[in-house]
This record gives structure tokens, C-alpha cells and sequence, in this order.
């Protein structure tokens, strides 16, 4: 695939370096939130065992019948000889040492002794332990080596008082006496029957408990003792059903019982009676107990092999086990997880002596797990510094925990993510404790939780959550970023945490790690979403961080250049202020906040027209409900205001002249106008977008309630081709301004009324609806749905709670009461407002007609009568042929009806932001991406992609030597388009063309000569696409299109039909102030993909400058031109250099680094009509190239003020386009005719409209457009017909 392609190409690694626009996870995934996955990491219910009974029949001196000792024989009971003193001092020191050591792993239990005990006094001492326990768990631990062995009938052996006989006591009753929960252990040859027996009375005590439940109806109450039913029950046997305890006597007695309570000791001697320990030289049993330190110091050697005894038998659990079962089993129960890890020593050491222990419930075999390589290999290192550390030299730590953290890292760093979990993640935890360790296991464990939630969730399975819970205390800085990172992961999969994290405190934590100024900006964005995790839905965590000041730590870094940061902060202040008397309590009601507040609002408000995305507009939307359902009474002002200025600002303005672009011109009074004055009133608050709103809205919400409108019209720029009229007809005191300003030189207005207008825009409430009136107007449907609907809410509000405004009543001569004053006390309108005829309104209900003075109401009508033809209230209810017999609600119920629908509390606007924003954080951010492996097969679409491009430019290049001297008629392509072409491109790379008609978009195949799809580009009726291009055509092509109302729209799946791919990634208005004309350019725009930004012009008096990286308007450029701006182009390598071609001839230059105001540097003005086309030329000449509709071709250098070069084309050019690599020009023209000339003036070929039989058909041109790359002419004729042509014979 590389033979014919260099590594060394340059335009191939151009591919690789330049940027994608609108390819982020917001743009290319549904902002839904992630799977909730119901975490089983917490247990349901804790348990603890507060009560123990040790029960020992050991008779001490005396045998049982049926066991026949060898001779030597294991004597050692709780390590103590029983023969080395009287029996009775050794069962009570027997009883006492056992009692020590399960008091090492629980000390605060109950502890009971039974030393030889009769039947009477195990069921006594068992139900005073149940009682006292209640629904604790009580522990009954038996050791019959002094009595016969259990039976088959599920018996095992007491005494009677006298000690002259054994008395059988039932496992039936012992099951009754113990209850549940409970935990039994039985240290006794043959144990195995007990636990057989054990499960045989608890299934058969479900069964007579069914029994006694069917026969209840015939029994009397006092009659029907329910068995209670035997559940949580755990047992652990010393053997099997068929097996003798060893009697090696090198080993204990209750070698069971010494595994279970002291695991290292018996592991040691174990250790040192195999043959491994001839290894290590001098090693005897009893020197093994010498071994210096305390179990519980993890310093001294005893306690440093203890700890990893821990780390390795929970690792063996954690890997064997079902997590279910681990958790009940190592997590529920301090006391029973400790003799669970023991029992799994206890099954490799007996094991050995062909015993094997059992359990309840069953354990899959674990003694020949390779971790126990792991612990022989710990022993073995420490008992070879044994007879060193006698002699009192320095212990040398294990390496133990080190080794284990390297192949944890082996693990994360090789192999694929589907492979089994690492065996090592238990020990991770246990090396959290260590201080040596800490760092490097923090890291490892976030580099582990971010392999995804399933990590998260094996991680808390295991018990990670009490550890990094602690960890949370400590004051290293060091350990900041790896704990924000950690904690950032969990609250990302589960939110629950917080509850935790408030009643630890942990929540202090957080706040100072956000409001540390020396932290990165990364840290402090995780810290910020803990926090907003542990306020989100959380009373308690939003009362513990506001006495945090989380408040006031956000709004001191909503102005941080790191764009994550500041989103998290303004949703962690969002989920702080959900609570409506929380905000009030702490925002407005402190003067410092309540002013940072009022200053993020009026941002927002101010930068409303860079929310240029779907994602973002929705999530202002849904924002700003939250804020207008607070102060749904303050906006109701503002909305009413705004519709009472609308009615007083009616000028019904008429244009007084047409300017040369063919702008429409109105008198100024003042006669005074300059650039900077027509630039300001662009940036005005309201603009004629916010005015349609406001007329189509206040009709709409009534809409929904009664159905008696008017059909109010709307108008739109004009786009006809009709002559500019001479500039001698432009009055003196006329100004080009949008008609939005012309009230403001209405004479009705007052200088103070005036004031108090512009001093709207320092009302936050206006600020804030006027942004829902724009965004009510958003061109992608699913914004303008939701803000439609607080609007709609708002404005109906005003509508039936607003006071009624006395009409003109024409049945009298005199007038009526005056309309009441103005109170501009209030929040201020929002400049502008619509003609009255576009504003009417229900009479019945905001305009009711005053009755004369003394006129009494008549009897059978509304107070206030609707006008002739409207309907009443109700109607709206049915059909115009609804039944004679219905009978329609009555008046009251109805209004009752638009109260509850006249109010923002009952609206659900929502989306799922929050959720999506937190997948950010359950996702790995520490992964390369896809595009960026090299093994991902995303990666390996993008190389072929590249290599692709490649080829074209390389294959075109072959065409481009040989264009300037050939001809360019042979027609490759021709098809009827479904409507007249406006606009057409091709696809740098792929055999597309886009072709634009008025409201959709063609894609053709123009090698294939096919169409592939055609959708609708959702723009108004009245509307027209002026503009397209392809983004990202080098990689993962979009297509945006730009309509003349101002609109973008950026389509992704272009190729594929509505609804089986094609996407609306984007849409937004780059351009909110189109000015009307009696002929305009609509929208103009020039995409930069080098830059990523997208230069916006056309029937307005600016530039603006977008940059689609960071989603904002950069800024906008006074164009100085009283006509609209019909082309641009730009200078995409030094990014500075910006030409604008006029509809009044002239050709202006703008240096973007300039401030806006200064940054027109040149106007070239020897073009006498509309300039069709300007083209900048790369390389080093970088000639100006532009063509006006007289037919003059100009050439321009910058440097100067006059053309260097003129072509005298056709006349009546329509469209005009210069090929970016081979040196050639063409015009098209109405007169049905394209001409095709080098850049030194020679015409290369003239297409045009041939009669006859075979001769060439072309319609009237009204679009051109070359291949970026290839030799080929695309043509779009007003006949719908679109051909190619190109320089290459059709094959």
C-alpha cells in the first residue's frame, strides 16, 4: 500500500497535523447518561460476632473408647501439654488459652467457657448467649478429643455430672439452642457427620415449618410450635465424614484449632517440617518461636510476616472464590473473615496428613494456589535472617509487597483489556497501609481504576473504599493528585459514596485540594467533581459544602483558562443551588456571592450568541429554566414589559431610499452615522430575531390555550436579483442601520425613556430572557423545543394574570381611560418591538372592552365581549362540529385549567448532561485515544484515509501540469439536480459533489453518475441556502451548509438517507442581525481548516470570526460598507490577511490582528458593480484575484492600491471561481455560456448553448466551482441541470 507513496510527502503529513472540527465526544455520541449499574460491592447487612462459646470435652487422662492413640501421639492443646499438670488446671488453662487467642481477632466478643460440660449446661449456656446476642452472630466452637466420635444419627458426646458416662447431645437441639446467625466449628475426628448432619435437621426443619404452616387453619394457636428456620449458619469441620485427626506428634492436638487461632505460629513449624527448610541451615522448631516482634506491629518481622499472611490468603480467596460468597465470607465479619483466611492454611497444612477440612459452605480447593509459592518464598526470607536477628543485627524487609506491586504493573502495562482480572489487586490494598509503599500503590491503583467501571467495581468488591476512605486524613501533598484521581473514579460509577464522604469529613478534603491555587488545573477539575457529585441529589452534602464556602471557591475560578475546570465548577455550583432556599440562603443573600452571581449571569447573558452547538444551547436552556422557575415572577415583569414596549416602539417604519448594495435605507434624524456607530448597534441586546420571538411566542402561548389567533406574517430579507437604484437617490440625512434601531430615533420616545432602555442591558432578568427569545428561535429543533416551551409558559402567564388594558371603544365617540403609565422602576424591555398587527391578542382576555359609564352588563354575555368572530375560551376544547347535546366546560374550570398551565413549575426540562459529563471520568482519560494507536483499527481507517488523499493530490498533479495550455470542455457529468442549483462542491478526496438548491442538499457521484442521497436542510420556508463546504473532508467529512437567515447547519452521514445515519451534528446562528434588502447575499461564510475557524458575512455590516475549536465567536469586524459583503476569502498560512468583496463593487482588505475597529486596512474600489468572487492565491505571489458581474477580472497585489492585471471577460458574469493549483479561471454567465481562461488572460475553451440535434445544452449558469485538487469545472444551471467537465477524456 506504500510502494508509490514517500514517508517524506509533505501534504501527507499535513493529513496527520491538521485539526478536526466538531469531532469532540459531545459532537459525535447522544448526551445520555452511562448504564446505572446496581453496585453489590456494599453489604446489605452487617453483621458481628458478639458472643462466644468455647466448649472443650477433653476429659483430660482419659481416652475415648473408640479411638485408639499411637504411642507417641499429638498431646498439645492450645499449645499447652495437658500431662504436664493436673487435669483440671489444664482444662481451665487449656479454656483460658483458648479464650486469648480468638480474642486476637475479636477482643470486644462475649466469651463464654464450657470445659467438660453436661447437656443441661451447653443448652443454658447457648440460650443465654442467643438472647443476649439477638440478631448478632453467636460462636460455637467445639472440641471433642475427649469424648467418642460424632454418630450417623447426628449426635455428639457430653458428660454427665458425675463424669462416669458420655450423654449424646443432638445437633437437632443444638441447631434450636444456637439459632442464627451462627458460626460453628468443630475440631473432632469424623467432624465431617456433624455438618451432614447439621444441613439434614436444617432442610428438615424448613419442611415441618411448611407443614405446621398448611395445617395452621385446623390447629388451635397454642398448639402450633413453629420451628424456627436455620439460616446464615456457618460451619467449619476439622475433616471429613470418614477421616481421623492426625496424631503425628511433632504436631498439635487441635491442629485445627491452632490453624484457625494462631495460623503463623503452626505455619512456621509446619514450614520447618518439610523438606524445604533443609534450605535454610539451623532452623529448628523451637528456634522459630523466637522470632522478634508483635503480631499487630507491621515493623518486626512477626508482624511484617502476619501482614503478608493477610495479603496472600485474601488474594487466594478473592481469586477462588465467587465475589458473592467472597464478600460474605471476607468482607461481612471481621471475626469470621479471620477464620476463613486460617481456614484456608488450615486446609494446606492438614492436607498434608491426609485430613482434609471442610466447610459450610463449600470452598473450591485453594492449597495448591500459586500464591502460597509466594508466602513459602516470605517465610524463607525471613527465617533466614533468623539466627542474625538473634544476635541483634537489623531486620531486613521483605520484598515481598514490592515484588507483588511489579507484577501488578506488568499486568496494566502488557496484554489485552479482555483477560482476566489481576490477581494482585488484594495486596494493592494491603500495601495502602504501608508508608514505603503508599505512592507507588496509589498510582498503580489509578492507573488500574481507569481501565473502566468494571475496574471501579472489582476494586470496591475487594474493600478498597475503607482504605482510600482513610487515606483522606493524611496531609501529604504528595498524595493529592493520586487521591483526587482515585476518588474521582469512584463517584463516577458510584454516587453512593457520598454519604460517606459527608459523615467522614471527607468532603474538607476536596475543598482545599480545589481551592489550592498550586494544584494543576487537572486536579482541581476532579476535586471539582467530587464535590458536585457529593451535592448532587444530597441535602446533607450541599449543607456541609456550602459551610465549606464551596460557593464562593467556584466563582473565584469561573474565569480559569482550563475549559473542563470551569465546566465542572458552574455544575457543582448548579448542583449546590438546586435546593431553592439553599440559593437564596447563600447566593443572593451574602453581598459577596450574590455579586459574583449577578456577574456569571450577566457573562452568560452577554456571550449567548457564542453557544453555537446543540450540546450547549440545551444545557443553557435547561439552566436557565432552573433560574427562571425561582424568579418566575421577575421574568413574568420582564415579559410583560417587553410586550408593553413592543406596543408603544410601533414606528411602521418605511425605507426612504435603496442604498447601491440594495439595503433598505431610514431617515435619521440626527443625521449623524459612522462604522463604529452601525458596529454597536450590531451588538445591540435585541435584535429582529428577538422581536420575531417575542410576536411569534406571546401568540403561541395563547395558542395553546384558546385558538384565536390571528395569522400575523413575518418577513423575511428579499433575495431577488432586481438593479440597485442610483446612489444620487440616498438622502443626505439617511443612514444604512438595521430597522432593529430605528425606533430609538422615533420622536416618541422621551430621553428619559431612552435611558432607561439602554439601561435594560444591565438588568439581569431582561439579559436572561432575552437570551430564551433567541434561543426559542435556535435552528436546531431540539432547542427550540425546549426553550419554546418556557416561553410559551412565561408569556401565558403574563397573558392571564396580566392586568387588563382598556381598548378604544368605538360604540362611543369619547375615548377611553388612558392607558396606565409606565412604570420604569421595574426591569426594563428589551429595545425594538413588532408592529401592532403582528401582536394581537385575545380580547377576552388581556383587551377586554371597557363598558360605557352606567351601562349595566347585558345578561347572557361575558363581561368583557370577545370582538366579532373569535371564540370563547372554551372552544378550543372541540370541534366546530362537535354534537348539538355536549355540553362544554364551564368558564371557571377553564381558566382554573390555564392557571396551571400559565406557570413554570409544572414543566419538565431536563436533558442528561450531568450524567453524560460524569462518563468523562468512568472512561479512561489515561488511554491513548484510538485515533492515535497505531494497533486500533480507528487508527488504521485514518492511514488508509491519508494515503488515499495522497493519491488524488499526486494523480491530479498530472492534470495540473498540463491545464494552463488545455482545453476544459469534455463533459464528464450531467444530471437533472431535484432543484436549481445555488451552490456546489466537491469533496476534496471521495467522487462526491454537494449540490445546494433552496432548501436541500444533493449528493451525486460524478464518477458513477449517480445520485446518493438528498435531504432537506430544515432551513424556513422563506429562507434559501447561500453557502456549503466540507469540514474535515481530509479525514471524517461533515457538511455545512448556510442558509440566508443566518443559520449553520453541520451534517454528519451526509451519504446516507434521514433516518438510517444522516446526523445534524450541529446548528447555530452565526449570523443574528441579516439585514433587509432588495438584494442580498445571505449568508457568506470561509471555512479555515488549518485554523478551525469560520470567517461569517454577508447581508450585515461585519465580519464575525469563529473559532469551532473552543465553540465561541471570536470577534466581528466592521466591514464600513454601506452593501453587503457577497464573497471572502482569507490567507489560511499566515491567518492575518482577510478580503471581502462588496455588493457596491469594492474590494476590502482586513488584518485580523488589528483591534476590530482598525483593522480595515486597504478598499480597492475600480470594480463598478457587485463583485461576484474574490480568491486569494497561495504561494509566494499571493495575488488577489476578483470578478464583478460587468466581466473585469482584476488582479491585485496587496501591497498596492490599483490592479496589477485586468481580464475583460464575458458580460453578466453570475459566478466566477480560480482553481487553487493549476492557474485557471472561470466565468459563468446567463446568457447560457462558461469561459475558461489562464491567468495571463488567454481563453482556454467557451462552453455554451449549441442548437441542433447533438449540439451541447447548458442552461443559464448560476454556480461554479472547481475540484480542489482535480482538473474538473462543476456547473449548476437555473435549468436544475448540473454538469462537470474536465480536461480528461470520459473513460
Amino acid at each position: 500500500m506504500y510502494d508509490d507513496i514517500t514517508e517524506s510527502e509533505e501534504s501527507e503529513l499535513l493529513d496527520w497535523q491538521l485539526p478536526l472540527a466538531f469531532m469532540k465526544k459531545r459532537h459525535t455520541e447522544a448526551i445520555t447518561g452511562g448504564n446505572v449499574v446496581t453496585q453489590t460491592w456494599r453489604m446489605k447487612e452487617r453483621m458481628k460476632t458478639v458472643s462466644v462459646a468455647l466448649v472443650l470435652c477433653l476429659n483430660v487422662g482419659v481416652d475415648p473408647p473408640d479411638v485408639v492413640k499411637t504411642t507417641p501421639c499429638a498431646r498439645l492443646e492450645c499449645w499447652i501439654d495437658p500431662l504436664s499438670m493436673s487435669a483440671q488446671k489444664a482444662l481451665e488453662a487449656i479454656g483460658l488459652n483458648l479464650q486469648k487467642q480468638y480474642e486476637r481477632w475479636q477482643p470486644r466478643a462475649r466469651y463464654k467457657q464450657s470445659l467438660d460440660p453436661t447437656v443441661e449446661e451447653v443448652k443454658k449456656l447457648c440460650t443465654s448467649l442467643r438472647r443476649n446476642a439477638k440478631e448478632e452472630r453467636v460462636l460455637f466452637h467445639y472440641n471433642g478429643h475427649g469424648v467418642p466420635r460424632p454418630t450417623t444419627n447426628g449426635e455428639i458426646w457430653v458428660f454427665n455430672k458425675s463424669y462416669t458416662q458420655y450423654i449424646p447431645l443432638s445437633v437437632y437441639d443444638l441447631q434450636t439452642w444456637m439459632g442464627s446467625p451462627s458460626i460453628f466449628v468443630y475440631d473432632c475426628s469424623n467432624a465431617g457427620l456433624i455438618l451432614e448432619s447439621f444441613e439434614h435437621f436444617s432442610a428438615q426443619k424448613v419442611h415441618e415449618r411448611e407443614l405446621a404452616t398448611i395445617n395452621s387453619h385446623t390447629l388451635p394457636k397454642n398448639q402450633m410450635p413453629l420451628p424456627q428456620p436455620v439460616k446464615n449458619c456457618i460451619q467449619l469441620a476439622s475433616c471429613s465424614s470418614n477421616q481421623l485427626l492426625p496424631m503425628n506428634p511433632e504436631l498439635p492436638a487441635d491442629l485445627f484449632t491452632s490453624c484457625l487461632t494462631t495460623p503463623i505460629k503452626i505455619a512456621l513449624r509446619w514450614f520447618c517440617y518439610q523438606k524445604s527448610s533443609s534450605l535454610v541451615s539451623g532452623i529448628t522448631p523451637e528456634l522459630v518461636d523466637k522470632i522478634p516482634g508483635q503480631l499487630n506491629d507491621r515493623r518486626t518481622p512477626l508482624g511484617e510476616l502476619n501482614w503478608i499472611f493477610t495479603a496472600v490468603t485474601d488474594t487466594i480467596a478473592w481469586n477462588s472464590l465467587p465475589r458473592d460468597l467472597f464478600q460474605k465470607l471476607f468482607r461481612q465479619d471481621l471475626l469470621v473473615a479471620s477464620l476463613f483466611r486460617n481456614f484456608l492454611l488450615a486446609e494446606r497444612i492438614m492436607r498434608s496428613y491426609n485430613c482434609t477440612p471442610i466447610s459450610s459452605p463449600r470452598l473450591p480447593q485453594t492449597y495448591q494456589h500459586a500464591m502460597w509459592q509466594a508466602w513459602d518464598l516470605a517465610v524463607d526470607i525471613c527465617l533466614s535472617q533468623l539466627p542474625a536477628l538473634i544476635q541483634g543485627k537489623e531486620y531486613k524487609h521483605s520484598p515481598f509487597f514490592g515484588e507483588q506491586l511489579t507484577a501488578f504493573q506488568v499486568w496494566l502495562t502488557v496484554g489485552s483489556d479482555k483477560r482476566n482480572p489481576p490477581e494482585q489487586l488484594p495486596i494493592v490494598l494491603q500495601v495502602l497501609l504501608s508508608q514505603v509503599h503508599r505512592l507507588r500503590a496509589l498510582d498503580l491503583l489509578g492507573r488500574f481504576l481507569d481501565l473502566g467501571p468494571w475496574a471501579v467495581s472489582l476494586a470496591l468488591s475487594v474493600g478498597i473504599f475503607p482504605y482510600v476512605l482513610k487515606l483522606l486524613q493524611s496531609s501529604a501533598r504528595e498524595l493529592r493528585p493520586l487521591l483526587v484521581f482515585i476518588w474521582a473514579k469512584i463517584l463516577a460509577v458510584d454516587r453512593s459514596c457520598q454519604a460517606d464522604l459527608v459523615k467522614d469529613h471527607g468532603h474538607k478534603y476536596f475543598l482545599s485540594v480545589l481551592a489550592d491555587p498550586f494544584m494543576p488545573a487537572e486536579h482541581r477539575t476532579m476535586a471539582a467533581f467530587v464535590l458536585a457529585m457529593i451535592v448532587h441529589d444530597y441535602r446533607n452534602g450541599q449543607e456541609a459544602a456550602l459551610q465549606g464556602n464551596v460557593i464562593a471557591i467556584c466563582l473565584e475560578q469561573l474565569n480559569d483558562s482550563h475549559p473542563l475546570l470551569r465546566q465542572w465548577l458552574a455544575l457543582c455550583l448548579a448542583r449546590v443551588w438546586t435546593k431553592k432556599e439553599l440559593y437564596h440562603r447563600n447566593a443572593c443573600g451574602n453581598t459577596k456571592n450574590g455579586r459574583h452571581v449577578r456577574l456569571v449571569l450577566k457573562t452568560i447573558c452577554q456571550s449567548h450568541v457564542a453557544v453555537n452547538t446543540v450540546r450547549r444551547a440545551e444545557e443553557l436552556v435547561v439552566s436557565l429554566y432552573q433560574l427562571i422557575q425561582q424568579f418566575e415572577g421577575q421574568f413574568a415583569s420582564v415579559a410583560r414589559q417587553i410586550l408593553e414596549d413592543q406596543d408603544m416602539l410601533d414606528e411602521r417604519n418605511t425605507p426612504a431610499a435603496i442604498a447601491p448594495g440594495g439595503w433598505e435605507v431610514v431617515l435619521n434624524p440626527t443625521g449623524k452615522t459612522n462604522d463604529f456607530e452601525a458596529h454597536r448597534r450590531m451588538s445591540m441586546p435585541m435584535n429582529s430575531t428577538v422581536r420575531k420571538q417575542t410576536r411569534m411566542h406571546r401568540n403561541h402561548s395563547l395558542a395553546s390555550v384558546h385558538n384565536v389567533y390571528r395569522n400575523g406574517t413575518q418577513s423575511s430579507p428579499s433575495s431577488s436579483g432586481t438593479a440597485s437604484p442610483k446612489i444620487g437617490s440616498v438622502p443626505e440625512n439617511a443612514s444604512l442601520h438595521p430597522p432593529t434601531m430605528t425606533r430609538l430615533h422615533s420622536n416618541s420616545w422621551s430621553s428619559k425613556a431612552l435611558s432607561k432602555i439602554f439601561g435594560s442591558a444591565s438588568n439581569v432578568y431582561t439579559q436572561i430572557w432575552k437570551v430564551m427569545l433567541m434561543l426559542a428561535s435556535d435552528p436546531h429543533h431540539e432547542v427550540k423545543q425546549l426553550a419554546h416551551s418556557l416561553v410559551n409558559a412565561i408569556n401565558l402567564k403574563v397573558t392571564v394574570t396580566g392586568k387588563p388594558r382598556h381598548m378604544k371603544d368605538t360604540r362611543q365617540t369619547f375615548s377611553a381611560p388612558s392607558s396606565p403609565v409606565r412604570n420604569y422602576d421595574e426591569p426594563s424591555g428589551i429595545i425594538g418591538g413588532p408592529p401592532d398587527e403582528e401582536l394581537r391578542i385575545p380580547n377576552e382576555i388581556v383587551r377586554p372592552v371597557a363598558l360605557r359609564p352606567g351601562e349595566p352588563a347585558p345578561p347572557e354575555r361575558p363581561q368583557n365581549p370577545a370582538p366579532i368572530g373569535s371564540q370563547f375560551p372554551h372552544s378550543h376544547q372541540f370541534p366546530r362540529t362537535r354534537k348539538i347535546f355536549d355540553k362544554g366546560p364551564t368558564t371557571a374550570a377553564t381558566l382554573e385549567d390555564v392557571r396551571d398551565m400559565s406557570t413554570t413549575q409544572n414543566l419538565k426540562i431536563s436533558t442528561e448532561f450531568l450524567e453524560w459529563s460524569c462518563k468523562y471520568f468512568a472512561r479512561s482519560v489515561m488511554k491513548l485515544p484510538e485515533e492515535m494507536d497505531p494497533s486500533s483499527f480507528v487508527h488504521r481507517e485514518r492511514e488508509w484515509r491519508f494515503v488515499r488523499n495522497s493519491r488524488v493530490r499526486r494523480e491530479a498533479e498530472e492534470q495540473i501540469q498540463r491545464a494552463s495550455a488545455s482545453t476544459l470542455d469534455d463533459q464528464i457529468f450531467i444530471n437533472k439536480n431535484q432543484g436549481t442549483p445555488f451552490v456546489v462542491k466537491f469533496h476534496p478526496y471521495d467522487p462526491h459533489i454537494a449540490v445546494a438548491d433552496k432548501e436541500g442538499v444533493c449528493i451525486w457521484n460524478w464518477e458513477q453518475g449517480g445520485k446518493i442521497n438528498y435531504f432537506s436542510n430544515q432551513n424556513p420556508r422563506s429562507t434559501k441556502i447561500t453557502s456549503m463546504d466540507f469540514m474535515n473532508a481530509h479525514d471524517l467529512p461533515l457538511l455545512f451548509t448556510g442558509s440566508d437567515d443566518g443559520c449553520v447547519r453541520i451534517w454528519r452521514e451526509y451519504t446516507s438517507p434521514a433516518g438510517s445515519g444522516l446526523e445534524l451534528v450541529t446548528a447555530w446562528q452565526a449570523l443574528s442581525e441579516m439585514l433587509p434588502s432588495s438584494r442580498g447575499s445571505g449568508l457568506v461564510v470561509d471555512w479555515e481548516q488549518e485554523s478551525g475557524m469560520l470567517l461569517a458575512s454577508g447581508d450585515v455590516r461585519a465580519i464575525r470570526v469563529w473559532d469551532t475549536q473552543r465553540e465561541i465567536k471570536l470577534q466581528d469586524i466592521p466591514t464600513g460598507a454601506d452593501s453587503c459583503i457577497t464573497s471572502l476569502a482569507c490567507d489560511s498560512v499566515g491567518r492575518s490577511l482577510l478580503i471581502a468583496g462588496c455588493g457596491d463593487g469594492s474590494v476590502r482588505l482586513y488584518d485580523r490582528r488589528l483591534t476590530p475597529l482598525d483593522s480595515r486596512v486597504l478598499t480597492l474600489r475600480e470594480h463598478s458593480s457587485w463583485v461576484v468572487n474574490v480568491h486569494l492565491q497561495k504561494g509566494g505571489e499571493g495575488k488577489i484575484i476578483s470578478a464583478s458581474v460587468s466581466g473585469d477580472v482584476r488582479f491585485w497585489d496587496p501591497r498596492f492600491t490599483e490592479s496589477v492585471k485586468v481580464i475583460n471577460t464575458i458580460p453578466n458574469v453570475q459566478a466566477m471561481d480560480v482553481h487553487q493549483n493549476a492557474g485557471i479561471l472561470a466565468c459563468g454567465s446567463h446568457h447560457q455560456l462558461i469561459s475558461i481562461y489562464n491567468l495571463a488572460g488567454d481563453t482556454l475553451s467557451t462552453i455554451k448553448y449549441y442548437e441542433g440535434f447533438i449540439g451541447q445544452r447548458i442552461g443559464p449558469i448560476n454556480c461554479l466551482a472547481f475540484h480542489p485538487h482535480r482538473v474538473h469545472l462543476a456547473a449548476g444551471s437555473t435549468d436544475s441541470f448540473l454538469s462537470i467537465y474536465s480536461t480528461d477524456k470520459k473513460r
